[in-house]
Protein backbone atom coordinates (compact mmCIF):
# COMPACT_ATOMS: atom_id res chain seq x y z
CA UNK A 1 0.00 0.00 0.00
CA UNK A 2 2.91 2.50 0.74
CA UNK A 3 4.34 1.58 -2.47
CA UNK A 4 1.72 2.24 -4.43
CA UNK A 5 0.98 5.77 -2.66
CA UNK A 6 4.80 6.50 -3.59
CA UNK A 7 4.15 5.94 -7.10
CA UNK A 8 1.20 8.16 -7.38
CA UNK A 9 3.55 10.66 -5.48
CA UNK A 10 6.24 10.41 -7.60
CA UNK A 11 4.16 11.59 -10.86
CA UNK A 12 6.71 12.30 -13.91
CA UNK A 13 7.37 16.03 -14.24
CA UNK A 14 8.83 17.90 -17.12
CA UNK A 15 11.71 20.42 -16.16
CA UNK A 16 10.11 22.47 -19.03
CA UNK A 17 6.88 23.48 -20.43
CA UNK A 18 5.12 22.48 -24.17
CA UNK A 19 5.97 26.71 -24.73
CA UNK A 20 9.70 26.17 -23.62
CA UNK A 21 10.24 22.86 -26.02
CA UNK A 22 8.55 24.79 -29.07
CA UNK A 23 11.30 27.74 -28.62
CA UNK A 24 14.21 24.54 -28.68
CA UNK A 25 12.54 22.95 -31.51
CA UNK A 26 12.88 26.46 -33.25
CA UNK A 27 16.23 27.36 -32.54
CA UNK A 28 17.49 23.90 -33.10
CA UNK A 29 15.74 24.79 -36.82
CA UNK A 30 17.76 28.48 -37.13
CA UNK A 31 20.77 26.22 -36.19
CA UNK A 32 20.46 23.57 -38.78
CA UNK A 33 19.44 26.06 -41.36
CA UNK A 34 22.83 27.88 -40.63
CA UNK A 35 24.98 25.36 -41.11
CA UNK A 36 23.09 23.82 -44.58
CA UNK A 37 23.45 27.93 -45.66
CA UNK A 38 27.24 27.35 -44.88
CA UNK A 39 28.12 24.03 -46.45
CA UNK A 40 29.40 23.86 -49.68
CA UNK A 41 31.46 26.02 -51.81
CA UNK A 42 34.13 23.99 -52.40
CA UNK A 43 36.36 22.77 -55.45
CA UNK A 44 36.87 19.26 -56.88
CA UNK A 45 39.99 19.84 -58.09
CA UNK A 46 42.40 20.95 -55.82
CA UNK A 47 44.28 23.49 -58.09
CA UNK A 48 41.44 25.48 -58.99
CA UNK A 49 40.57 28.46 -56.81
CA UNK A 50 36.58 28.68 -56.06
CA UNK A 51 35.51 32.03 -54.82
CA UNK A 52 32.41 31.12 -54.08
CA UNK A 53 34.18 30.17 -50.62
CA UNK A 54 33.90 33.79 -49.52
CA UNK A 55 29.96 34.38 -50.53
CA UNK A 56 28.42 36.89 -48.53
CA UNK A 57 25.87 34.48 -47.51
CA UNK A 58 28.85 31.36 -45.81
CA UNK A 59 30.77 34.62 -44.18
CA UNK A 60 27.98 36.81 -42.45
CA UNK A 61 24.49 35.42 -43.08
CA UNK A 62 24.74 31.90 -42.06
CA UNK A 63 26.92 32.35 -38.96
CA UNK A 64 24.18 35.37 -37.85
CA UNK A 65 21.32 32.46 -38.05
CA UNK A 66 23.39 29.81 -36.06
CA UNK A 67 24.13 32.71 -33.51
CA UNK A 68 20.33 33.78 -33.55
CA UNK A 69 19.32 30.29 -32.77
CA UNK A 70 21.58 29.72 -29.84
CA UNK A 71 19.88 33.12 -28.81
CA UNK A 72 16.78 31.14 -29.33
CA UNK A 73 17.56 28.10 -27.23
CA UNK A 74 19.14 29.98 -24.51
CA UNK A 75 15.47 32.04 -24.43
CA UNK A 76 13.84 28.79 -24.09
CA UNK A 77 15.86 27.58 -21.31
CA UNK A 78 15.48 30.59 -19.55
CA UNK A 79 11.36 30.90 -20.08
CA UNK A 80 9.63 30.04 -17.20
CA UNK A 81 7.29 27.39 -17.92
CA UNK A 82 3.43 28.27 -16.66
CA UNK A 83 3.60 27.66 -13.12
CA UNK A 84 0.88 25.57 -11.41
CA UNK A 85 0.59 27.44 -8.63
CA UNK A 86 -0.74 30.54 -10.46
CA UNK A 87 -3.57 28.26 -12.02
CA UNK A 88 -5.06 27.21 -8.74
Amino acid sequence: MGEKKRKENAKSIFVFGKKNYKFMFIGLACIAVGFILMSGGGSDDPNVFNPEIFHWRRIRLAPAIILLGFGIEVYAILLNPENSNSKK
